[in-house]
């Protein structure tokens, strides 16, 4: 039997997006049936054995569309594993920076047993608003998004999904 994964995210500017993307990617080299949807879409995670669910970190915050589903997962009688991550770490220490989730979903995330893992962020030389404008003056624009960590988690997940 083929595993059948779900692989939502919430992105802001797309870089989270981009992630998600990735994963479901190395998940289908993996032989695993991967899914790609934006959180907001995510009613259910029935007819799925595992989810995976990322969030863009904005000022500590996760999306709201991702905290709804996860909100809703939590809730659900019978849910398959879940993976969890957030992206957003900007700069040359975006790796070694690994950032606590919001205590909402730290909570939610302990209720159901999946730990969050982060990913740096991207942040587009050109992007619009005064505080990611100012965030490229001062050197965080850029891409710190890192493939092989991101293949490493598609890994780590798939293996999980035979152990």
């Amino acid at each position: 039997m083929v595993a059948r994964v779900l692989v939502a995210y919430a992105s802001k500017r797309g870089g989270t997006e981009g992630i998600a993307r990735m994963i479901a990617e190395r998940l289908e080299e993996r032989g695993v049936d991967a899914d790609l949807a934006g959180a907001g879409r995510v009613t259910t995670a029935e007819g799925y054995d595992a989810v995976v669910l990322g969030s863009a970190l904005y000022g500590g915050r996760w999306q709201r569309h991702a905290v709804r589903a996860l909100k809703r997962l939590a809730r659900a009688k019978a849910r398959p594993p879940v993976w969890l991550f957030h992206s957003g770490p900007l700069g040359d220490e975006a790796a070694d920076e690994p950032q606590a989730p919001p205590a909402k979903v730290e909570r939610l995330a302990d209720d159901i047993g999946a730990d969050v893992v982060t990913f740096g962020g991207r942040l587009v030389e050109d992007a619009d608003g005064f505080i990611a404008k100012a965030m490229v003056r001062n050197g965080k624009g850029g891409d710190w998004r890192d493939p092989e960590q991101i293949r490493g988690y598609a890994d780590a997940v798939a293996d999980g999904l035979t152990a």
